[in-house]
């Protein structure tokens, strides 16, 4: 993986820590899922250990969860 993954939500809390790696990271480093919009993704973020949105996975796979908007398990009900 070249890229972070973003997964979130659409809550606010969500759009606003995406605005904010877009402005760190740059948007060309980022891949922004948006666990909403994108249901079949979900297996995918599970798989890479993400717990909660938003988070952020990195490179090297290190999941790095941010200020809890929703768990995982209430995304996908």
């Amino acid at each position: 993986m070249s890229k972070s993954i973003f997964y979130h939500a659409g809550c606010p809390v969500c759009v606003s820590a995406e605005q904010d790696l877009i402005h760190l990271i740059g948007s060309e480093k980022v891949e922004v899922v948006h666990l909403g919009e994108e249901r079949g993704k979900i297996e995918n973020a599970e798989k890479a250990g993400v717990k909660s949105v938003p988070a952020l996975v990195t490179p090297n796979g290190n999941v790095l969860h941010i200020n809890f908007g929703a768990s995982l398990e209430d995304v996908k009900s």
